[in-house]
């Protein structure tokens, strides 16, 4: 390393990138072609078909290319919980509202209320927009959207599409944000893998944008249907391509937004900490995840500090 030293406080993207690659050069590190050894674009800190390289909560991290994927932060603790959140998901809830084309004066649907989608609804009120809905049915997360200045869908109460719809004077919104992922349940629990994007493909108005960061993997031998297995995702696209929608969607390429947010942080015009609930010792991460992936009310986020115990 030339550029980094011991000591230096910074910032670790939850995906890796050799900076020399096509990809990389042209901004998009969350596809480079170096840094997986299988072949496939994209490499990742313990993330499914990303690599060989273990997860990031642990008490040190091997950092391929550090001089290139370090971001930079000011010496001291001053936004410590603020600035842990430049690794994944500000950046891809900023993402989504960039790939949905949010833009000053813009109508924003967010489906998802965990941590990327309430990211997402952030970075919509950064970029400008005139009014940003937010779905979900968990109580607690609803809250926060509204903290956050988003008008709160409670999709157990609501039907999404009727009351958007409705707010909007039946016009629709102009962008919308996947913040689920193919794993996306009713109130009932029933997994339903196009069930988000069947949803936003109703709500956002014709020639609008969908931006996609909730997560759908090539394969999975435990998803719900035999499609989602293999990949493949069931979804009116026939109502997308009549209403002439573009769909983006992929991982973030973190480092193509940290160092932004990183200022817009430091300069006092965002504040994403406000989204965790819990701070826990390492070793309480089994638990915490536990507790986060029933929905437990009250656990939205939670950061873990290594170095210490229970």
């Amino acid at each position: 390393m030339n550029r980094v030293k011991a000591g230096d406080r910074v910032s670790v993207p939850f995906n890796l990138a050799c900076g020399t690659c096509r990809n990389c050069t042209e901004g998009w590190t969350s596809a480079c072609l170096r840094a997986n050894p299988s072949g496939q674009p994209g490499a990742g800190y313990g993330y499914p078909q990303m690599g060989p390289y273990w997860g990031g909560q642990a008490e040190y991290l091997r950092v391929p290319w550090a001089d290139f994927n370090l971001l930079e932060l000011p010496p001291g603790t001053e936004h410590e919980r603020d600035f842990t959140l430049l690794s994944d998901i500000f950046p891809t809830g900023y993402h989504g509202t960039e790939l949905a084309g949010v833009q000053p004066g813009r109508t924003v649907a967010v489906f998802g209320a965990g941590p990327v989608g309430l990211m997402a609804a952030l970075s919509a009120n950064i970029r400008g927009a005139a009014q940003t809905f937010v779905g979900d049915f968990q109580p607690d997360r609803l809250a926060l959207a509204e903290k956050m200045g988003a008008t709160a869908v409670n999709l157990a109460e609501a039907d999404a599409t009727e009351a958007i719809m409705e707010a909007t004077d039946g016009f629709g919104v102009d962008c919308g944000v996947e913040a689920v992922g193919y794993q996306a349940h009713d109130p009932a629990g029933q997994e339903h893998p196009g069930l988000v994007l069947d949803a936003l493909v109703q709500v956002v108005r014709a020639t609008g944008k969908i931006g996609v960061v909730g997560v759908y993997e090539p394969s999975d031998e435990g998803a719900a249907t035999e499609d989602a297995r293999h990949g493949r995702y069931d979804f009116d696209y026939g109502t997308a391509f009549t209403k002439g929608i573009t769909i983006g969607s992929g991982q973030c390429p973190v480092m193509r937004y940290n160092r932004w947010l990183r200022d817009l942080i430091i300069r006092g015009q965002a504040s994403p900490s406000q989204v965790i609930s819990h701070e826990l010792p390492l070793d309480a991460a089994v638990r915490a995840y536990d507790q986060f992936d029933k929905r437990t009310d009250g656990w939205t986020k939670v950061i873990l500090h290594p170095g210490t115990t229970s």
